[in-house]
């Protein structure tokens, strides 16, 4: 038997950072989220987000690879957000996703960053947090 533990943390938005996410509808995705992901074979260690992106905490199976994970909980969760006419207009997700390793030593604290989303979200906007993760991380910001 094989023993992996591959933790990914994992940050998408909605297309055009539309603030579709209430407490009551991001409270209902989330759920749904979990769900399905649980169906699917995908361990959902921690979700949590704010108004228009979450966060999620995944530990990844031994085949499974983050594109396809991430594929399955966007593309099936705006399935079903517009299938359940949950929001009015049409629900889209942007089309990239934020996904770096975690550290087993870092796990507690990146829980509690993704379990306090709305606090978080008081003091620094999803602006300055997604260019901190550009920063942070060394991605190459994409532009047109």
């Amino acid at each position: 038997m094989s023993y992996i533990k591959i933790l990914i943390h994992c940050v998408w938005c909605t297309k055009r950072k539309i603030p579709f996410l209430t407490k009551n509808y991001k409270n209902i995705l989330i759920d749904h989220i979990k769900s399905n992901a649980k169906e699917k074979g995908i361990y959902i260690d921690t979700i949590n987000g704010d108004k228009n992106h979450i966060h999620c905490l995944i530990s990844l199976g031994l085949e499974q690879n983050i594109s396809k994970v991430m594929q399955l909980i966007k593309g099936e969760s705006s399935f079903w957000i517009n299938k359940s006419k949950i929001i009015k207009s049409k629900f889209e997700w942007a089309d990239e996703y934020f996904a770096v390793s975690v550290s087993i030593t870092h796990l507690k604290k990146v829980r509690e960053y993704i379990n306090n989303q709305e606090i978080h979200h008081h003091r620094r906007t999803w602006e300055e947090e997604y260019n901190n993760f550009i920063t942070k991380y060394g991605f190459k910001k994409i532009t047109g």
